[in-house]
């Protein structure tokens, strides 16, 4: 039974955790309402938490009101997602730029994203640009970077990425993001604009999509 106890623990937990990196910052209460749970079941896995350095708490000034304690990740939180990455990746390209010019990471890169869209092009077919921008979210959920879609009022689409399993080597070169751009544009045949992104210090990914302008 100690054994199920800390399992069913260590799930919660990773929920929290979960629901933190979906939503930036939530309160007790407000976790507690999503789980289910007793206040004090969800206070003493909070505590466990902060404790261990996976979350910090800090006060959220409300419109009205006191202020609220507010939950968010630490870098080792968000850590906990999955990034397919490591230093040597980041060491054996930059010992190619260096000796073989940065030209060919370039190409590396161009050649990664060509790959994605030969894959990515078939489940395209026969969709309208709304089931394209579902499909392609589908596949960036499915390859760790927790995509979703959604439409704005004005028609606009946006896919939202709360992960970048590749974020160390895109910050560094600045090629992964140019291509995963270009990469987007070919596959759902629309216009689109990133307008945040995770390598460049931003919480998130997220891009406008719009049917392709006609000139």
């Amino acid at each position: 039974m100690l054994n199920v106890k800390r399992e069913e623990e260590r799930t919660t937990r990773e929920r929290i955790l979960f629901m933190l990196k979906q939503q930036g910052t939530m309160t007790a209460r407000e976790i507690t309402a999503e789980l289910g749970l007793t206040g004090m079941a969800i206070r003493r896995h909070l505590t466990a938490l902060e404790q261990d350095g996976w979350i910090e708490v800090r006060e959220a000034r409300a419109t009205a009101g006191r202020p609220s304690s507010v939950y968010h990740l630490t870098d080792r939180g968000d850590g906990y997602f999955p990034k397919s990455y490591s230093s040597l990746t980041l060491e054996l390209l930059e010992e190619l730029s260096d000796t073989a010019g940065s030209g060919v990471v370039d190409a590396l890169f161009e050649g990664r994203r060509d790959k994605l869209l030969r894959s990515g092009l078939p489940q395209m077919e026969g969709h309208d640009l709304a089931g394209r921008v579902e499909e392609l979210a589908r596949i960036q959920n499915a390859n760790g970077y927790m995509a979703d879609a959604s439409r704005e009022e004005d028609g606009t689409y946006v896919i939202t990425e709360l992960n970048c399993p590749i974020v160390q080597v895109a910050s560094v070169y600045k090629q992964a993001c140019r291509c995963e751009l270009e990469l987007f544009r070919t596959l759902l045949q629309a216009d689109v604009e990133r307008t945040e992104c995770y390598a460049d210090g931003g919480k998130k990914c997220k891009y406008q999509i719009r049917e392709a302008s006609r000139n």
